[in-house]
């Protein structure tokens, strides 16, 4: 089995890559029928010196591949026909601007297989990047508040060289008594969390934040069952908000009148409750100046949200009496941090995390017949057509919605 690591050619340009040199190392040791290629990339993190050095042919075509590993959508132009390709999509939702892409993957007889849809039986996710934007996503709404208020200055992420040397930046912050919410205990959550954890910010918990003030900068961690109450005042669970988010509405304002610093790490799942609407954010007692909005739906559950914004233009500011952008300095601002592309500032870890757990999960499957059903859950055209779990998709295709 052939496998193929291809340039990224999708602009803006993405250093990250679906294996590092270790993990192609790994991958090798474990199965030695498989080959890996490495198509020359002046832009990957990884560079090809450091792919040759480890005994990998870096090559200019990945004619000769069977299967090609990819992080961005790949340029129509620049796909191969009768290929396997793995790479975010960005389809499943059908988006309008993908939709071309798609129609082109399955007019070229190409077996796509999409990262987003790379899960086990329960349905839940094997790879992603999502730590690494709730690690960047936290950094940046530190550096966002600094900018704000004139208090510091922070380097950018994407010049640091990993994790670490962005917690020692936090450790060096004089920060006032401000009080920080995360929303959210997954991927994205947690890896915020790590961030708070590392520089040393004190947690507290629910009632404790709500109700007490400090002599010392502090964080509160909620999930969806503590921002969220089902409307007929049964007590609720995050497993029934999930199963029935139509029955719930928004508990957030409460968090809202003492909250500083917003870090936004929750999933939205269609139908749920906004977190806070743009009347919560006209309402005097709404206190929020800073949103470090990792998860980024725009004009959705966070109402300050209204476009992403970019890692070279990171911050831009929300007027929330009229609704619109403004200079994220005015005083009566909400400052919004909305990269939609994070892991992008961290691709030497982003890409080592993300390859640990595609060598875990998804190349033994190449190898053991598929026994967990990894390849053909995440399998979407095959054969020229959709396969059955993406057949949702033929309208998107056909042009009719």
């Amino acid at each position: 089995m052939k496998f193929g690591i291809i340039r990224e050619r999708k602009n803006p340009p993405d250093r990250r890559v679906v294996l590092s040199p270790q993990a192609c190392q790994n991958v090798l040791s474990k199965f030695p029928k498989a080959e890996i290629y490495v198509e020359s990339s002046p832009i990957r993190v990884f560079t090809d010196t450091e792919y040759h050095n480890v005994g990998l042919p870096v090559v200019d075509s990945m004619e000769d591949c069977e299967v090609l590993l990819g992080v961005k959508e790949v340029p129509i132009d620049a796909l191969i026909p009768n290929k396997k390709y793995f790479f975010f999509s960005h389809t499943i939702k059908k988006q309008p601007y993908n939709r071309e892409l798609l129609r082109a993957i399955l007019e070229k007889n190409i077996e796509l297989y999409d990262h987003e849809v790379i899960t086990n039986q329960k349905g839940q996710r094997l790879v992603a990047f999502g730590r690494y934007a709730g690690i960047v996503g936290a950094y940046n709404g530190f550096r966002a508040y600094g900018v704000k208020f004139d208090l510091y200055q922070m380097p950018k992420a994407e010049t640091s060289k990993d994790q670490q040397a962005l917690i020692a930046e936090l450790r060096k912050l004089q920060l006032p008594n401000i009080k920080i919410l995360l929303t959210g205990r997954g991927r994205v959550g947690m890896g915020a969390k790590e961030m708070l954890d590392g520089m040393g910010m004190k947690r507290v918990g629910v009632e404790d934040y709500l109700k007490k003030t400090f002599n010392e900068p502090v964080y509160c961690q909620i999930d969806a069952s503590e921002y969220n109450k089902r409307k007929d005042g049964v007590r609720g669970s995050k497993e029934d908000f999930f199963k029935n988010p139509q029955e719930y509405r928004s508990n957030f304002f409460r968090f809202a009148r003492v909250t500083d610093l917003y870090i936004a790490g929750h999933f939205y799942g269609d139908g749920a409750p906004y977190l806070y609407t743009r009347d919560d954010a006209k309402q005097p007692d709404f206190k929020i100046k800073v949103v470090a909005d990792v998860s980024c739906d725009i004009d959705g559950p966070v109402a300050s949200t209204i476009r992403p914004s970019t890692i070279a233009d990171p911050i831009y500011g929300y007027d929330p009496q009229t609704e619109s952008e403004t200079d994220f300095k005015e005083s009566n601002a909400i400052a919004v941090m909305a990269v939609d592309n994070l892991p992008c500032e961290l691709p030497r870890d982003a890409s080592n995390g993300f390859g640990e757990a595609f060598s875990k999960y998804v190349i033994p499957a190449f190898f053991n017949n598929d026994e967990d059903g990894i390849l053909e859950r995440a399998r979407m055209t095959q054969n020229g057509k959709l396969t059955t779990l993406y057949a949702y998709l033929q309208d998107y295709v056909d042009g009719k919605e």
